[in-house]
């Protein structure tokens, strides 16, 4: 056999991922008779794919896995997760070896022996090593022209990929996601119940439809006209184990909203929930971050405790979004004072109105690296949002001075107190935006973000990718304005009021600042939660005469709280965003095993399904014709 085919291999693992080529599929057979009940008896492996070295030569060991590769009947790699081996084929063994299709599943007997010099593979952990075969099995032979190769999993459309899921699987980066998030659940587990006295406990997946927040998925019972629906969140079940004295509960829920899936939001996602009695907002936020700590992977760093509070108000004006991504700075300036003062024609009319403003952020590098279509898409952005919204753009010239149609109309110390404020320098690009209340922050909010990812896109390090920045959100509105009138809860309506604002709810509940917070980290909220109303007159108050709800639908809720209900809090951590977060993957679609597409489908299994008409029979349900 001829060594330099296995060095050429040794040093290049890429050469090992072809497909087979058209000459070796061609004339194959696959019209013999079934397997079924002709195999040979299965006897297990000694070790995988990733684990034999030098301290392994002359062992004889057993292998399993898929056929990353086999060339010329000279070698053949195997795979596992834990990863490659390559197996040598002595000349005696040739006829015995089949010419087998990629991702077959074979076991290897043989012998472990050291690589000839040269011919070692430092990048990998079984480079040193090669096992020559003694015994070959085909557990299952693969089929050829598989949709895709497996290690091609960046190459391949997302679509493809979700339509052969069981193959997109074995590709590592999928592997390591999942194992990742199993680990990570593991400890969660361990912190809490073992070290914490938490109780799992499992909630129902049937339940009654409930008002306010999502979308509920409704499912058809055998009682005519009567529906259950799927939870949104164990919310109102781990509220009620409080009452029954379960003092720690903590359960990886299963959860479902039916609205539309985005990147980081699918119809049935997972959260670690957890609810506790006796506790402040102090005591929850406290054990979050220590959960985090001791679950949190060696391999992303080290979390530092305690992390940042910031209120919701000083979020909405410094980053203009209740998620601000700290990992930059560009913040948001007041400059109301300046524009009022210089008397501009253009912002009068707005500036008349109590509520408005004139909002500013300095973009660092934008007018050196944004061409004039990139500035335009940026125009794009506010016009997508509200057509009516006042933006100006200033450019930030070589010698500091500033460009813009807008400064021909500014003084001299109008000028001055703009650049003071700001801190600009050559190149940077200020935008401004006018608006009532919070609306021209949250422009300049998106604004940020969308420069902040078109200036990496230019080659421009903006946000570090290895960073991790956690941050807690509190003091949020406990009742946000509704469409038509009146207001809604902006979180959900078992939410209490912080103390401070508690003797406004009956009076100005608009006003009120809400026991409500937000974890999150790199501008992605990963978990919310608040302490909640654990009297039985004051939830009856907020639904019946703040939110105008039916208490009808939440009879049972109201009449636990008034069974001894004990002060409580919790909250619910989105697994599933937390992970896609800690992988450094843009969608939670690649940490969750089998999720749905974008538009809530299953393209693997092909659900939603039709059913029969006789089925739907037995739910008295009839299909309206469209």
């Amino acid at each position: 056999m001829s060594r330099k085919v296995v060095c050429c291999f040794c040093k290049s693992l890429q050469a090992a991922l072809q497909r087979p080529s058209v000459r070796q599929l061609a004339g194959r057979s696959f019209s013999k008779p079934p397997d079924i009940g002709r195999q040979t008896s299965f006897s297990g492996r000694s070790h995988t794919c990733g684990e034999l070295t030098k301290t392994d030569i002359g062992k004889q060991v057993t292998i399993c896995g898929w056929v990353q590769h086999q060339r010329l009947q000279q070698f053949v790699v195997l795979r596992d997760w834990h990863g490659l081996t390559q197996v040598i084929i002595p000349d005696e063994k040739k006829p015995a070896v089949p010419d087998l299709a990629l991702e077959s599943v074979i076991q290897v007997t043989g012998l472990v022996q050291e690589r000839p010099d040269g011919q070692q593979n430092t990048k990998m952990p079984t480079g040193e090593i090669e096992v020559v075969l003694k015994d070959i099995q085909v557990l299952n032979e693969c089929k050829p022209n598989l949709p895709f190769n497996i290690q091609d999993f960046h190459k391949v459309k997302e679509a493809l990929r979700m339509e052969y899921r069981y193959l997109d699987l074995r590709n590592k980066d999928l592997q390591r996601n999942l194992r990742l998030r199993s680990e990570m659940v593991m400890k969660m587990r361990e912190f809490l119940c073992n070290q914490n006295g938490f109780v799992d406990v499992e909630t129902p997946t049937l339940f009654r439809q409930t008002p306010g927040g999502a979308k509920e998925f409704v499912v058809p019972s055998r009682f005519a006209g009567k529906f259950y629906t799927l939870p949104q969140s164990p919310q109102q079940f781990k509220q009620l184990l409080m009452v029954g004295g379960i003092d720690r509960y903590v359960q990886i829920a299963r959860c479902y909203r039916d609205e539309g899936s985005k990147p980081e939001r699918q119809p049935e996602f997972t959260q670690v929930d957890i609810e506790m009695s006796f506790v402040n907002q102090d005591n929850v936020l406290d054990l979050v971050e220590h959960m985090l700590v001791h679950c949190w992977p060696e391999s992303k760093g080290r979390l530092s405790i305690p992390f940042p509070r910031m209120t919701y108000h000083e979020a909405m004006a410094k980053y203009g979004v209740d998620k601000p991504d700290t990992r930059f700075d560009m913040q948001i300036c007041d400059v109301t004072d300046i524009i009022r003062e210089s008397n501009l024609e253009t912002f009068r009319p707005l500036l008349d109105q109590p509520s408005a403003s004139i909002q500013a952020v300095n973009i660092t590098g934008g007018a050196l690296h944004f061409s004039n279509k990139d500035i335009s898409s940026l125009q794009s952005v506010v016009q997508e949002n509200s057509a009516e919204k006042i933006f100006k753009v200033i450019k930030v010239k070589e010698d500091g001075s500033l460009q813009s149609p807008l400064v021909k109309h500014l003084r001299a110390d109008d000028v001055s107190r703009l650049k003071a404020t700001l801190k600009p320098l050559s190149g940077d690009l200020i935008l401004l935006s006018g608006g009532n209340q919070f609306e021209p922050h949250s422009v300049l909010g998106r604004l940020r973000l969308e420069c902040a990812s078109l200036l990496e896109s230019k080659g421009v390090e903006v946000r570090k990718k290895a960073d991790f920045n956690f941050l807690w959100v509190v003091d949020f509105p406990l009742f946000l304005p509704k469409e038509g009138g009146g207001v809604e809860s902006a979180h959900h309506p078992f939410t209490a009021a912080h103390p401070d604002d508690a003797h406004l709810l009956t009076t100005h509940p608009n006003q009120v600042r809400s026991q409500h917070y937000d974890l999150v980290v790199n501008g992605s909220e990963i978990g919310g939660g608040s302490i909640r109303i654990h009297n039985a007159d004051e939830q009856r108050f907020v639904l019946e005469k703040v939110l105008q709800e039916d208490c009808s639908e939440l009879s049972h809720l109201l009449d636990a709280l008034e069974s001894g209900c004990p002060p409580h809090g919790g909250i619910a951590l989105g697994l599933d965003r937390l992970m896609a977060v800690v992988c450094g993957t843009p969608s939670i679609r690649d940490v969750i095993a089998f999720p749905k597409s974008h538009d809530g489908k299953d393209p693997m299994s092909k659900a939603p399904a039709v059913v029969s008409q006789e089925e739907l029979d037995v739910y008295h349900i009839q299909i309206k014709d469209t």
